[in-house]
C-alpha cells in the first residue's frame, strides 16, 4: 500500500485521514510534531508527506527546509486559509502543492494522487531532451548539465521540461504551469519567478532562460 506521512499536531485530523485514506488504499503514519516528523522520516520512506505549517515548536516551514536537504519526497503543505505568505514560502522551499485548512478530504485525495502521479510517471515516455550540454531524462526524472546531476525539486524539474521541450519559443507563466502539468496548483506570478530563479542558479548559466518582459520565459537553444 502507498504510505503517507502526516506531520500535524491535530490528532482528530490524523484519525479522520487515517480512516478516509485507508478506504482508498493508503496507509497513514502520523507524527504529532515537526521534530517527531523528521525522526519518522529517518526510519520511514513514505511515498508522500502531508505537512502542517502551524505547529508548536518546530513549524512546518522549518521541517520542509530540513527535509529538502536530504529528500525529494512529494510534500503537500497544509496551511491556514487566507495565509498566502506561508503558501508562497512553502512552494519556494520545495513543496509540491498546498491545501488550505479546513479542507474536504476528497480534494486532499485528488491532490495527493496528482503529486504521486507526477513523482511516479507511467513508464513509456523514455524521451530524452538534449540542449547542448543539458540532458533531461523524462522517465527517470533526472537532468544533467555538463555531466553534473542537477538537484531539482519536482516542480523545478517539470518547469525545466516544459521550457526545454519548447526551446526557442516563449511560454507564458500560466502556459508554463499548464505545460508542466501543474494547472491544478494555484500559485502566484512571484512564485513562478522564484522557481525560474532557482533553475537559473542550478543550471549555472542565467542566460539559458530568458525573461520576456510582460509575456513569459524562453529557453535558448
Amino acid at each position: 500500500m502507498t504510505t503517507i506521512l502526516l506531520i500535524d499536531d491535530d490528532p482528530k485530523l490524523a484519525t479522520l485521514l487515517s480512516s478516509y485514506l485507508g478506504q482508498h488504499g493508503y496507509t497513514l503514519r502520523h507524527a504529532a510534531g515537526g521534530a517527531q516528523g523528521l525522526e519518522s522520516l529517518a526510519s520511514l520512506t513514505p511515498d508522500a508527506v502531508l505537512l502542517d505549517v502551524m505547529m508548536p515548536g518546530m513549524d512546518g516551514l522549518e521541517v520542509l527546509r530540513r527535509l529538502r536537504g536530504r529528500s525529494q519526497v512529494p510534500v503537500i503543505m497544509l496551511t491556514a486559509r487566507g495565509d498566502e505568505t506561508d503558501r508562497i514560502v512553502g512552494l519556494e522551499l520545495g513543496a509540491d502543492d498546498y491545501l488550505p485548512k479546513p479542507f474536504n478530504p476528497r480534494e486532499l485525495l485528488a491532490r495527493l494522487k496528482a503529486v504521486l502521479r507526477r513523482a511516479n510517471p507511467v513508464a513509456g515516455d523514455a524521451r530524452h531532451i538534449e540542449l547542448s550540454d543539458l540532458v533531461i531524462d523524462i522517465e527517470g526524472r533526472v537532468a544533467h548539465r555538463a555531466g553534473e546531476l542537477l538537484d531539482l525539486t519536482a516542480l523545478e524539474f517539470d518547469v525545466l521540461v516544459a521550457l526545454a521541450d519548447r526551446a526557442g519559443r516563449v511560454v507564458s507563466r500560466e502556459g508554463l504551469l499548464t505545460a508542466a502539468g501543474r494547472d491544478d496548483t494555484t500559485v502566484s506570478d512571484r512564485t513562478v519567478d522564484v522557481h525560474i530563479s532557482h533553475l537559473r542558479r542550478k543550471l549555472g548559466e542565467p542566460s539559458l532562460i530568458k525573461t520576456i518582459r510582460g509575456v513569459g520565459y524562453l529557453m535558448t537553444r
